[in-house]
């Protein structure tokens, strides 16, 4: 397996080169991990009580096995299990799991979005080791120059995380059809459909069918069915009962139509035809975003109820 010479990295090293200790470090890189590896931890258990064999196997061996294992899990585990509060273009995650495992390089997702931090971990509640004894080391004077990313930065690359996250959740939802989607209905049409059985309720202009919903209403059969074949406006912001938020999403899955002279609904629909500035938020899929009590058939003042528009 080898990576994409297209996605490796490149960097400035020339202050490593200008150590002599990494220098040094490198250049004598196997003779440096014999030593300290396998034939220092044996002389400290040989010469301190005698047990040669359990330093060299117990002290060497196997910890460095173990050692290498949660290295390993960097580029295993933190690419596996987590969740991606900042970047899900690329495999790296974040996870207690993983930073309890690898001295708090668990955090993988912040440390591949933002390379130059010498954090993984950014809460406090957060465990990273390796940040607290570099903190720590600075206070000593042992480092200095600690980088750190802007938190503004940081913030705004979670938050758009989030609103992506949202508008995939969004995707999966029944938001109703959309209004320029739905055909203009006249007045007359619509009180005849009505009177011939069929469930139609105006409100803001917006032809709704609520046949499969009068049973379940919890006003109960009259309190619906008293709206059938009428401008419901009114009555449903704050005429009879001011619905809730919940409501009006709804209601919005049970669109089948615009009232002809439906005000402000049809002007919008027409706008769109016709290539108008139509002033909406939209998400990254370009679907209009419905906020909370910006529903088209909420209206901020009760207005009067009408038997014709």
């Amino acid at each position: 397996m080898k990576q994409n010479p297209k996605r490796i990295g490149r960097t400035d090293i020339s202050d490593l080169n200008d150590d002599p200790v990494v220098v040094w470090q490198h250049r004598n890189y196997l003779k440096t991990v014999a030593f300290m590896g396998l034939i220092f931890p044996m002389l400290v258990t040989g010469l301190g009580w005698g047990d040669w064999m359990g330093g060299f196997v117990y002290a060497g061996i196997l910890r460095i096995f173990f050692v290498q294992q949660a290295t390993f899990c960097v580029n295993s585990l933190a690419h596996w299990l987590g969740d991606q509060p900042f970047d899900d273009r690329n495999s790296p995650r974040d996870h207690v799991v993983t930073a309890l495992v690898t001295l708090g390089e668990g955090y993988h997702n912040f440390h591949h979005e933002f390379p130059s931090d010498y954090r993984n971990a950014i809460e406090w509640h957060q465990y990273d080791p390796t940040k607290w004894a570099i903190w720590t080391w600075k206070q000593l004077g042992l480092a200095y120059d600690l980088k750190q990313f802007k938190s503004n930065e940081i913030e705004k690359g979670r938050l758009q995380q989030l609103q992506k996250k949202l508008d995939q959740k969004r995707a999966t939802l029944d938001w109703g059809i959309p209004l320029e989607q739905l055909p203009i209905i006249d007045w007359d049409d619509y009180q005849t459909e009505a009177k011939n059985g069929r469930a139609l309720v105006a409100v803001a202009g917006v032809v709704h069918d609520v046949t499969d919903f009068i049973k379940d209403h919890p006003g109960g059969k009259a309190m619906i069915s008293s709206g059938i074949g009428k401008d419901a406006t009114a009555i449903f912001n704050g005429g009879v009962y001011n619905h809730s938020n919940a409501a009006h999403n709804l209601l919005s899955t049970m669109r089948v139509g615009v009232l002809r002279g439906g005000c402000e609904v049809e002007i919008w629909k027409r706008a769109q035809r016709e290539n108008k500035d139509i002033s909406f938020v939209s998400d990254s899929a370009g679907k209009k975003i419905i906020r909370a009590g910006s529903q088209v058939t909420r209206i901020a003042e009760p207005v009067a109820s009408a038997d014709a528009a």
